[in-house]
């Protein structure tokens, strides 16, 4: 591992902090919309406090598997232990669908047992309280996670915000309640807080998912990747079998390079050194990997298949 890939590494340990304040967020959210919720009787305001109980699971599982992923490759992880992270979202995702059940059963029975709500005005300054938290925290995941690329620290994020949207929404059909006096406003609005929890659970899971079976990275990287290729190629320099995947905030870029059969090892190799240092320049937190061939030969241009012996 050179230079380089050590301190792009560096940064990944830093992000547990920003768990850590997730955490402290989930705990004093909690606490509020419990006593908005004591404070009215609404089951809007309950099933908000039953989501921030997801974010404290999910903040604890983010600190646990960032702390994870943060250790250094070993003889065991040779690619290093940026996949835990997947694990947390995909935690977090489940745990967001489990929560969206709950809501959905609490809202029903309210549906069919209407109950009056109280204290509105106090409930409400709590929850917005607890909503402004929330956000404050979620916009500083968000920005942390793009910056390092981390799929816990965004997924952590976007359920945040997902959060700040639910209080927004069950503060409306409080008010809604109060200014209608329809009861059956309160259920409702807390069916639609269920339904978006899902929609977002279902999104986390897909990404969770695309991690853990070595999705390519995105079409950006891509075409970034391409533009290097496209400045160094040429027809005496070639490239084929391009792979690339992303384990946590670690991506990877694989592919065979083909010069002319009379140039000397050490050309190749400078070659070979500059494509990478440019194609790490071009994708941030990456692993290039490279392999020299001769574009004479044509064995090299079977080179190609993951399974090489089976093409043979």
């Amino acid at each position: 591992m050179d230079c380089g890939t050590i301190a792009a590494l560096m940064p990944v340990a830093t992000l547990t902090r920003y768990a850590w304040l997730s955490l402290a967020a989930a705990l004093l959210t909690i606490a509020l919309k419990v006593a908005a919720w004591w404070l009215t009787g609404s089951v809007g305001l309950l099933s908000d406090a039953a989501e921030s109980l997801v974010n404290l699971a999910g903040a604890i599982m983010a600190l646990a598997m960032l702390t994870i992923a943060a250790r250094p490759a070993d003889e065991d992880h040779a690619y290093g232990h940026g996949k835990a992270e997947y694990f947390s979202s995909g935690l977090e995702a489940a745990l967001i669908l489990l929560a969206a059940a709950g809501i959905a059963g609490a809202a029903l029975a309210r549906l069919w047992r209407p109950r009056p709500l109280e204290n509105i005005g106090d409930g409400l300054v709590v929850a917005v309280a607890a909503a402004a938290i929330n956000l404050a925290v979620a916009l500083i995941l968000l920005r942390a996670g793009r910056r390092h690329p981390s799929i816990t620290l965004e997924a952590n994020a976007h359920h945040l915000l997902t959060d700040v949207w639910t209080s927004a929404g069950v503060v409306i059909g409080v008010l809604a309640v109060a200014g209608t006096g329809w009861l059956w406003l309160d259920p409702v609005v807390a069916l639609l807080v269920a339904a978006n929890i899902v929609r977002i659970g279902v999104r986390i899971a897909r990404a969770s998912v695309l991690g853990l079976m070595d999705a390519a990275l995105s079409a950006e990287h891509q075409q970034a990747i391409q533009r290097v290729l496209d400045r160094h190629g040429g027809e005496r320099v070639q490239f084929h079998a391009l792979r690339t995947r992303q384990a946590g905030a670690r991506r990877f870029i694989s592919l065979h390079v083909l010069v002319p059969g009379d140039w000397t090892v050490q050309r190749g190799h400078d070659l070979l050194e500059e494509i990478e240092a440019d194609l790490r320049g071009a994708v941030p937190h990456s692993t290039v990997f490279t392999h020299l061939e001769s574009i004479d030969d044509p064995l090299a241009w079977q080179d190609q298949g993951l399974e090489r012996g089976e093409r043979r």
